[in-house]
């Protein structure tokens, strides 16, 4: 008979401590440190393309895009998750932590087979309750396609793309061809 080996949970201010010198990213799921995997070069692309995008689109506006490397907290679910691409557009105020966001209105992640059903599952599920999101979008690099989710006041729609749709962002007023958006153009 083996005997279970209990987990030390950490607190979030622990958590932050950690990673702000840690050589690799890990995301924080209520006390646990899940370390997070390098993406690959279609991935990146396609994130570093979609961040280009909104940051053209936006430029004298008030709005901050992240790529990779910002935290979003989700303080009700107790997790800290780094999406490929968090758009803020609240603004700063003088107590706001410099390492993570807690008010997003835009969140996108490029799919990747390992991580399609937590990032379509668990964190869509955790992401959905932030009071400010207002839309959260999937991009999948192989197939081209997207799936967007839309808040309309207490629900949220599904919409599923395929690359000769059109991909509208209510959230930040976008509008252009999916393919242009995945790099079909």
């Amino acid at each position: 008979m083996s005997l279970a080996t209990p987990v030390n949970r950490l607190t979030t201010d622990e958590y932050l401590e950690i990673e702000r010198d840690a050589e690799r990213r890990h995301e924080y799921l209520d006390g646990e440190l899940v370390a997070m995997a390098g993406g690959s070069r279609a991935h990146n692309l396609l994130a570093t393309r979609v961040a280009r995008l909104f940051g053209n689109h936006l430029t004298g506006s008030p709005c901050r895009i992240f790529q990779f490397d910002m935290k979003v907290r989700i303080e009700r679910a107790n997790r800290f998750y780094y999406p490929d691409i968090l758009l803020c557009c609240n603004p700063l105020t003088a107590d706001a932590d410099d390492y993570f966001e807690t008010d997003p209105k835009l969140i996108v992640e490029v799919l990747s087979p390992r991580t399609a059903a937590i990032d379509d599952g668990e964190k869509r599920v955790n992401y959905q309750t932030l009071d400010s999101l207002e839309e959260y979008l999937l991009l999948d690099p192989k197939t081209h396609e997207a799936i967007l989710y839309r808040r309309s006041g207490a629900f949220w729609t599904r919409i599923c793309l395929n690359p000769e749709d059109e991909l509208e962002l209510l959230s930040i007023g976008f509008r252009r061809d999916l393919a242009e958006v995945v790099g079909l153009d």
